[in-house]
Formats: C-alpha cells, structure tokens, sequence
C-alpha cells in the first residue's frame, strides 16, 4: 500500500512540476497584454480628439520604444488638432521614436492640423480616401466684449506692469502695436509649423507653403500632394508596419496600457466642453495663440 502512495505522490509532484514549468515557460514567453514576445509584435498607440495634452501619449510611444519585443509602432490618429506645446512635444517623440523602429500612422476620419503635425514624421502615412487632414496653419481668436460690457454698466479696471501685458484683453480694442505683435507670433509659429512638415515629409519649403494656407484636404486629395504616401486602413497600417518591421506574417499588436487619473479624465472632458460652448457661441477663449488651425 505504502509503495503505491509513493508512486500516486511522485506522479502527481512530477506533474505538478511540469505545469508549475509550463506555466513559467508561457509566462516568460508571453507580454503583459498577453501575446507571445516571438519577435512579431507592432506596437499601437492612439491619439483621439483635441490635443491638449502630450505626456500619455510620449509615455506609451516610449514604452513602445523600450519594449524590446515591438518591432515597429503604428500611430492611429483621429484628431482636429490642439495646442501648439502638445503638439510640437508628440512630434519631437515620434520623430525620436522613428529614428529607431519603423513608425507608420495611419488616420482615421480626421487627422488636421495638429493631427496632421505629429504624423509628419513617421516613417509611411496611411490616410482613407474620405479622411480630412491637412490645414497646416496657426490661428489666434480673441474676442472684445467691451460694447456689451458697457451695456450692461460693467466697467473693467486693468493694471499693469507694461503695454502688452493685457495684450489681447476682451475688455479693449486692439492697437495697430497690439496686432503686430500677435501676428509675429503667429508666423513663428506658421513657420515652425512649415518647417516641420517640410523635414518630415522630404519636401522643399516653397512647397510646403504653397499648401499651408488653412486648406484642408481628404486624404486622396493629400496622396497627390504627397503630404501622405498611401491610402488604407488600419489593418493595412499594420501589415505594413509588420513588413517594414521584418516580421512574416500577421503581427501581433502591444497596446500600452492608458494611466489616465479620474482628475485628468475630468479636466479633459471639461475643457472638451468648454470649448464646444465657446465655438457655439461664435467666440473662443481668450488665449487660444496655441491652437493649430483646423477642427473647428
């Protein structure tokens, strides 16, 4: 009876080792979104709506950066644009990022201005034929309520330390020296803009400013003017990422897992709403000079 108990326990603690190794195996094979690190892996990351914000998105690009296992990153874009900072920084990280593993974009219904500026430089740009992209540009909305305000008896009491701290005020009219200096600002930022397509896409200058005048375009409009390179969805974005990358076969995708907090999650959506209201309204906030143009 004794030697029949050893032989049912060493049984079962040999079997018990082997699923303990198996499991281990799998483990070390396996990603943390749960696909097998075989070398075939294509990193995506998304960017969605109004561009206020850069840090989520260079997190997950440079997660996708270190992953060792992400051959190449697909950068899916559905956006009207944002903030000029954002923007310029998501840019930076794609270029960075593009200099290291294969990066193609690939746009969804909507990928101007702003979202036009971070695809620029990724190695290949997929657009749907009915997908509206470009409006390279920068524009600043101000708003005077100064008429109403006197209206309805409200008075405005502004003190300052210089001429233009109060530049763009709701409570003044504007200078002639007020509109110079805004509109010098807006063609630095016209012309970082300019100068960013121009390198990413490899097109001279001259001709990026040709184009850059607010227009928009659809994406097969955009393929003729080579500011994208194919037409195709987000599958087709894949497989190529995946070819570029070396890989044989369909590739598996790693999608870095969001960190949104409750409180940003919050912020976003208020300030989403906000801005709805002000373009409702037919104005804008006060201090819109980081806004690409574009999404309206």
């Amino acid at each position: 009876m004794k030697k029949w108990l050893l032989i049912v326990s060493g049984v079962a603690g040999g079997l018990l080792l082997f699923i303990g190794l198996l499991i281990l195996g799998v483990s070390l094979l396996m990603k943390d979104d749960g696909s097998f690190g075989t070398g075939r892996v294509v990193g995506v990351v998304e960017v969605k709506g109004i561009i206020l914000d850069s840090q989520e998105t260079i997190r997950q690009l440079r997660e996708c950066d270190k992953n060792d296992r992400v051959k190449a990153v697909v950068l899916r874009i559905d956006s009207p644009g944002g903030v000029v900072g954002p923007s310029q920084e998501i840019h930076e990280e794609v270029k960075k990022l593009a200099a290291k593993k294969k990066v193609v974009v690939s746009m969804g219904s909507l990928a101007a201005s702003g979202g036009y500026y971070i695809a620029a430089p990724a190695t290949l740009i997929y657009a749907n034929p009915g997908t509206i992209t470009g409006s390279i540009g920068v524009i600043l909305k101000l708003s005077n309520l100064q008429e109403l305000m006197e209206k309805v008896g409200v008075k405005s009491i502004t003190i300052k330390t210089g001429k233009f701290k109060d530049i763009g005020s709701t409570t003044r009219p504007m200078t002639e020296e007020d509109r110079a200096l805004l509109q010098g600002v807006i063609e630095s930022s016209y012309g970082q803009f300019v100068r960013a397509v121009a390198q990413g896409r490899k097109l001279p200058e001259a001709q990026v400013r040709l184009l850059a005048d607010g227009r928009i375009f659809t994406g097969e409009q955009a393929l003729a003017l080579k500011l994208v390179d194919r037409l195709g969805n987000l599958p087709d974005a894949l497989a190529e990422a995946g070819r570029l990358a070396g890989i044989t076969g369909e590739p598996l995708q790693f999608k870095p897992k969001k960190e949104k907090k409750l409180l940003d999650m919050l912020v976003e959506e208020t300030a989403t709403q906000i801005g709805g209201m002000a373009r409702r309204q037919g104005f804008s906030m006060s201090y819109e000079l980081g806004t690409f143009g574009g999404g309206e």
